[in-house]
């Protein structure tokens, strides 16, 4: 597969190429392996702690210098020089078309992205960081997730309306400005990483008001906040379970706010920037996830293939049935289509930027979660009742691939970006 992306200019450098053999390395002999006791650890009592398992190994892959590979070369050239060396040897290295390549081997495996310190939304928000952060920032928020040390959520999405219009959000930031100071108001809920233990801070996006805030239109009206989840008014109400599993003890939060008062230099870029910060973190944060959904796909055609050489039923060989061979081969068809659009999207990303990329990031963000779910459900269909249950991890990545076309923006979003290019285009 990547020969034939090669051949459009799409390829692997030899720098993502060396690399994604060494993640892929890595995966085999320690990830895999671990993969069931993992599974068994995030379904037992002791879930809502962190393994020590998926410690040892962050501590294995920091060592062999696989860490922090998702942070972009143009966004870490920005850090300054005292923060660079946490980002370890080849962090900060890759374009987002060389991390594509190594990602979606990451996807193969619902735990190896954080053994990478590549896991979502400590990812976006270490780019947020990077891009819009004060020194001063940098060094209390963004080290200790280089390091792995912490980790973060993001508070976005509100109960009461619909969130994938950034405009609707009705949880307040009153900026004070003779105490100067900040408070915090509203109720959020899929702040994913708001249980783990570790999580040490959210970033709280809301509605600003008050005498700084910014009037001009609706998309200059919300502001980014650094707020410690111990602060005073941080309650985290409750976990949220995703088609039955609760994603321990990582889990998807409903958290109160409840006038949290923190400092002005907790306030990300300025008043009314909120907008602007979100657009530049949904682009290559976003694309990540199509990535990992193509190794997820990957993975699920890898095992459905192994399923129907193994299997026997009615006298042969599964392989050897033509809807089976032809739904082998559909699932390649798609996932290759997948592939191509995401790699395309990375490369119009690097070359650029988000704003003009914007029409094919849509497009991966359409096809790759589709394309995911077609997979892994034909090869749940070919396991049976082993397909369902959680001794495969098909179930799992099933639902976590299902998620994506909400949770990565939902489809009509994504269509209606793509639409209006369309039409634009037909206007020239």
């Amino acid at each position: 597969h990547a020969k034939l992306a090669h051949r459009i200019g799409l390829g692997p450098s030899e720098r993502a190429l060396w690399l994604r053999d060494r993640v892929a390395q890595f995966m085999e002999a320690y990830v895999y392996p671990a993969e069931t006791l993992l599974i068994q650890h995030a379904m037992s009592d002791k879930r809502w702690t962190v393994s020590p398992m998926i410690e040892e190994l962050k501590t294995k892959a920091k060592a062999e210098g696989l860490w922090n590979l998702f942070m972009p070369k143009d966004t870490a050239e920005l850090m300054d020089d005292s923060i660079k060396p946490f980002l370890g040897e080849y962090g900060g290295t890759l374009s987002n078309l060389e991390y594509a390549h190594v990602c979606e081997v990451m996807g193969q495996c619902v735990f190896a992205p954080e053994v990478f310190n590549c896991n979502a939304p400590d990812t976006g928000n270490m780019e947020v960081l990077a891009r819009y952060g004060t020194p001063e920032q940098q060094k209390e928020y963004l080290i200790p997730l280089l390091e792995g040390s912490a980790r973060s959520c993001f508070a976005m999405t509100e109960p009461d309306v619909a969130s994938s219009d950034a405009t609707n959000i009705e949880s307040e930031i009153e900026i004070r400005s003779d105490d100067q100071c900040l408070v915090l108001t509203g109720r959020k809920w899929w702040t994913s990483g708001a249980m783990d233990p570790r999580c040490r801070f959210a970033i709280f996006m809301g509605r600003t008001v008050g005498a700084l805030s910014a009037s001009q239109g609706p998309h200059h009206r919300q502001s980014m906040v650094l707020c410690p989840m111990d602060a005073p008014g941080v309650t985290v109400l409750r976990p949220l379970t995703v088609f039955g599993y609760d994603d321990a003890p990582h889990g998807h939060a409903e958290v109160d706010f409840n006038a949290v008062r923190l400092p002005m230099a907790n306030l990300i870029l300025g008043a009314g920037e909120g907008f602007r910060i979100a657009q530049g973190r949904l682009g290559p944060g976003r694309l990540h996830h199509c990535m990992r959904l193509v190794g997820a796909a990957e993975r699920g055609l890898k095992l459905m293939s192994v399923r129907a050489e193994s299997r026997t039923a009615f006298g042969s060989k599964l392989s050897s049935k033509e809807n089976v061979r032809d739904t082998v081969a559909y699932c390649r068809v798609r996932l290759d289509q997948a592939r191509l659009t995401v790699l395309y999207a990375a490369h119009d990303l690097d070359a650029h930027g988000n704003k003009v990329a914007k029409g094919s990031l849509a497009i991966a963000k359409v096809a790759a979660p589709r394309a995911a779910l077609h997979v892994l459900d034909e090869a749940i269909q070919l396991h049976g009742g082993a397909g369902v249950c959680g001794d495969l991890p098909l179930a799992y990545l099933w639902a976590n691939a299902r998620t994506l076309r909400i949770a990565d923006g939902p489809d009509a979003v994504h269509l209606t970006t793509i639409a209006k290019l369309e039409l634009k285009r037909s206007k020239l």
